[in-house]
């Protein structure tokens, strides 16, 4: 908290002058004649025929809720919107609604800038519809600080005509399946000791999407990065995962992609490489290419993390907050989930719209849509404490350093921890 308000007052001329903008651009936030509540919405949903089915969705909530209209307004990329979110929270002009991921929900709780829900969601009847799981991750000290919007979660997607060239009649289920399913999709064809395919992509870079694709390994391994609210980046499970990741780049038969970029998928369409680790909104089911899917490996169980976006609910006035949470129950029901899903390829947070006609119909055109489905139950997740940024950046540098082979995945790990524990001395 203390870093993060000398970091606020560090830029106040500039936080002073946007909130003076945002104020300016902000709608009333007094509610209309007519007894009309008008609520803002921020939201950075990509790519924009995603956001075509969202405004779709808004406007049939407005219809049927005459007294409660909803102003969705797209605020930008997501790792680009932090900055004015906080600048609109300090200005004390926030959006009733936010869109955003739940790794900053200790961040919001610090500055008391969010409404805790599990009040309203146990007296909702949608609450019973919406895997247990996925609500554990949004909460915090007791506190259910968000719902979800949509889940997706991590597996790999595989090119079948590679794999048959390769003989592999079988995907892998364990992590030394992979390894030697790797070895034998890596074909050096002209013997110069650069291969022309590799067996797997791993990310390269120190940002959140290389820490995001690593996260089921460690689960898998029963490691966690979060011990009691401190960073704990050296358990025997965190260790095992980093370690797997370094044996497959010493093995050979992992490339890296371009630094932070490890979510494209050219070298996927080019051949290049047999295997990707991705989630369900992939452009591989866009393109003219044969694939398919199967789920993370397992070390020590099966695991996966969930890709989530979830709905916060601003602090603003009492009569405010319960019309934005007539929206959040519309967001969580069977009739939103399942128009969502299938306009976008994310995974239903409701059980009865995964269970629906309309999206059995969708799975059977989407078969391989399956394997996300069935690691739902399977899903953990990143933390949602304050520090997670500071705890998100030292892990990344560990893995960039082991991948780039600079230095062992243990004393990577270590040198990560030691610079941690001296941030959460202070």
């Amino acid at each position: 908290m203390i870093i993060l308000l000398k970091q606020l007052l560090a830029t106040g001329i500039i936080l002073i002058c946007c909130a003076l903008c945002l104020s300016g651009c902000q709608p009333n936030p007094i509610a209309s004649s007519n007894q009309v509540i008008h609520l803002t919405l921020w939201q950075g949903i990509n790519p924009p025929p995603n956001r075509d089915v969202f405004e779709k969705l808004v406007a049939k909530f407005n219809q049927t809720h005459p007294e409660i209209q909803v102003q969705s307004i797209f605020a930008g990329e997501l790792d680009k919107q932090l900055p004015k979110i906080l600048t609109a929270v300090v200005g004390n002009v926030p959006p009733d609604i936010l869109a955003f991921y739940p790794q900053i929900t200790g961040q919001f709780v610090e500055l008391q800038a969010i409404q805790p829900l599990e009040k309203w969601l146990e007296e909702s009847p949608v609450k019973a519809d919406v895997p247990s799981n996925l609500l554990a991750e949004l909460q915090l000290d007791g506190h259910l600080w968000s719902v979800p919007f949509y889940t997706s979660n991590l597996g790999i997607f595989y090119r079948p005509d590679l794999f048959q060239a390769a003989g592999i009649i079988e995907t892998p289920k364990t992590w030394e399946e992979l390894r030697q399913v790797a070895k034998k999709l890596t074909v050096d064809k002209n013997g110069d000791n650069i291969p022309e395919q590799y067996g797997m992509l791993l990310p390269l870079g120190k940002e959140e999407w290389t820490v995001f694709s690593w996260f089921p390994f460690l689960l898998s391994a029963g490691g966690e990065i979060v011990t009691n609210s401190r960073p704990n980046l050296t358990n025997p499970g965190a260790i095992s995962a980093l370690e797997f990741w370094e044996t497959l780049m010493k093995d050979g038969s992992a490339t890296l992609s371009p630094p932070e970029r490890g979510y494209e998928e050219d070298a996927f369409f080019e051949g290049r490489i047999a295997m990707q680790i991705t989630g369900p909104w992939t452009y591989i089911t866009k393109y003219k290419v044969n694939y398919d899917t199967f789920p993370i490996p397992a070390s020590v169980t099966h695991a996966t993390v969930t890709g989530s976006g979830n709905l916060f609910l601003m602090k603003t006035t009492p009569e405010r907050e319960k019309a934005a949470w007539k929206f959040l129950e519309f967001v969580l029901s069977e009739e939103f989930q399942t128009e969502w899903a299938i306009g976008t390829g994310f995974l239903p947070v409701n059980q009865k719209s995964v269970n629906s006609k309309e999206y059995q119909e969708y799975l059977s055109r989407n078969p391989w849509l399956q394997v996300f489905i069935d690691q739902v139950n399977v899903s953990g997740y990143r933390p949602t404490i304050a520090g997670y940024n500071r705890i998100s950046e030292g892990l990344g540098r560990a893995i960039e350093s082991t991948l780039l082979g600079k230095s062992s995945a243990k004393a990577a790990l270590e040198n990560a921890q030691t610079r941690l524990e001296a941030i959460w001395a202070q």
